[in-house]
């Protein structure tokens, strides 16, 4: 698995920061945000290269879920939540980075080799659970988190794309009406 300098150091303070923490998710909530924050700042392009960078940052978190003694859909969620907070934090714009933070985590996932569909509704969930706290449109929210797995998980190719749609038709979770109408336009 060839990650990103940005995803491989994320993965790096993720595994320290988690290392001997009593409560491993709060850490690496912590850890992302953090580690989104700093890059924003550092980038100061809140456009094109800060939003790719949080990608890859939420891409290298989800690679240690494997390291971290938690679930996979634990790190997502919190992973995608985390880094959605930390974009509001420094005035960006949560509803561009939705599409690439579910989009690092369907392919951070994908590489690490966990449970694509799994990943994806954890994704799909942690950005409505930011937009909600963080007062964006929890429809919007969805629908761009919905497209962007569902993008990413086409770029895996093979079933990987059919299994997604699959998995978040059937989420409980997820809003339906929002879910079907991506899913039925995607497949045309």
């Amino acid at each position: 698995m060839v990650l990103s300098k940005l995803a491989e150091d994320t993965k790096n303070m993720v595994v320290t920061a988690i290392g001997g923490a009593d409560d491993v998710l709060s850490a690496l909530r912590d850890a992302v945000k953090n580690q989104v924050v700093g890059s924003l700042k550092d980038i100061g392009d809140m456009a094109t290269a800060g939003m790719d960078a949080v990608g890859d940052i939420v891409k290298g978190a989800v690679t240690v879920a494997g390291e971290s003694g938690t679930t996979i859909t634990d790190v997502v969620k919190g992973a995608v939540s985390s880094a959605l907070a930390g974009v509001a934090d420094v005035g960006g714009n949560v509803m561009d980075a939705i599409g690439k933070t579910v989009h690092g985590a369907v392919t951070g996932a994908a590489e690490a080799g966990h449970d694509v569909s799994k990943v994806a509704v954890s994704a799909v969930e942690g950005a409505i659970d930011a937009a909600k706290d963080l007062g964006v449109d929890t429809t919007e929210a969805a629908k761009e988190a919905v497209v962007n797995v569902v993008k990413a998980a086409d770029e895996v190719g093979g079933e990987v794309g059919k299994t997604v749609r699959d998995a978040l038709l059937s989420a409980a979770s997820l809003p339906r009406d929002v879910v079907e109408k991506v899913v039925k336009g995607s497949e045309k």
